[in-house]
């Protein structure tokens, strides 16, 4: 990220997003960008949105350390990582919409490199949870084909790439308690609450 030095004139001020601009376009255009982000506010706080050409690939919390988080997509993915909104626009509406009650399910390509095996079939599961219900940990295990891997499932929620748009925050305890969330129980009670309204 550049910075700003305070003093210099306004004309300055725009240049490095200009520059950035051009940049971003430029790998873009010739192939080098292999993972875009940008962070988008939320009722749930700020999120870090990532996605390669293939989808979104990655949504963090804040809690999460966003820097760390773009630290381990460069390890896991490609060093080749760059601020560029623009190949998020889709999400980031999606995301609007979804905030503000006029959306109830994402319809955005999602690159799922991040997750395998038994975690992948429980991410897959998840958007069949439909928008203001719930499923107990023991559902989804029997959902996704093991009954018993009822603690599978909490680190695949746990684990879980793309929050809130894969949404294990409707992956509850048996006894209906929120349980775990990477963004917190008070993000979860605040996404439960709103598709429950």
């Amino acid at each position: 990220m550049i910075d700003i030095i305070p003093s210099l004139p306004v004309a300055y001020e725009v240049l490095p997003d200009r520059l950035h601009e051009r940049l971003t376009t430029a790998a873009e255009r010739e192939g080098l960008l292999d993972v875009a982000y940008r962070t988008l506010d939320t009722p749930v706080g700020s999120l870090l949105l990532a996605a390669t050409p293939q989808g979104l690939v990655k949504v963090a919390f804040d809690r999460q350390d966003h820097e760390a988080v773009l630290a381990d997509l460069a390890s896991a993915i490609s060093p080749r990582i760059l601020r560029a909104p623009a190949r998020l626009d889709l999400v980031v509406r999606q995301l609007d919409e979804y905030f503000t009650g006029g959306r109830r399910a994402f319809d955005v390509p999602l690159d799922f490199r991040l997750a395998r095996g038994f975690r992948l079939s429980v991410l897959e599961h998840l958007p069949e949870i439909a928008y203001g219900h719930t499923e107990s940990y023991a559902q989804v295990a029997t959902a996704a084909g093991s009954p018993k891997a009822v603690r599978a499932v909490g680190t695949a929620c746990a684990l879980n790439p793309l929050p809130v748009v894969v949404p294990c925050h409707r992956v509850v305890r048996s006894d209906g308690s929120y349980g775990q969330y990477a963004g917190g129980e008070e993000a979860k009670r605040t996404l439960l609450t709103m598709e429950a309204a």
